[in-house]
């Protein structure tokens, strides 16, 4: 039933957004609303303990195309500015 709900996009998703990174998490399929609530603690979690900040948090129903959504540009900005910090410390 739930790969029904989950083609058709009634199946409930936790969708998760960090501001640091700078990232959109899926988690899921959900059978119910209810059940993904109860889910996302754990997941909430981790992502904690990973160091995200400016966490939100929202149950819906979707389809996600991706489970991970994250912004390119910031990644290799990051990567850029470690490089250069890296070369002037040599």
């Amino acid at each position: 039933m739930l790969k029904v709900l989950n083609f058709l996009g009634l199946a409930y998703w936790v969708e998760i957004i960090t501001k640091t990174p700078q990232c959109t998490y899926y988690f899921g399929p959900f059978a119910s609303k209810e059940s993904a609530q109860v889910s996302y603690e754990g997941y909430l979690e981790d992502l904690q303990a990973e160091g995200a900040q400016e966490i939100q948090v929202i149950v819906k129903r979707c389809k996600p195309s991706n489970l991970t959504i994250f912004d390119e540009k910031e990644e290799i900005q990051k990567f850029q500015r470690i490089s250069r910090l890296t070369r002037q410390a040599s």
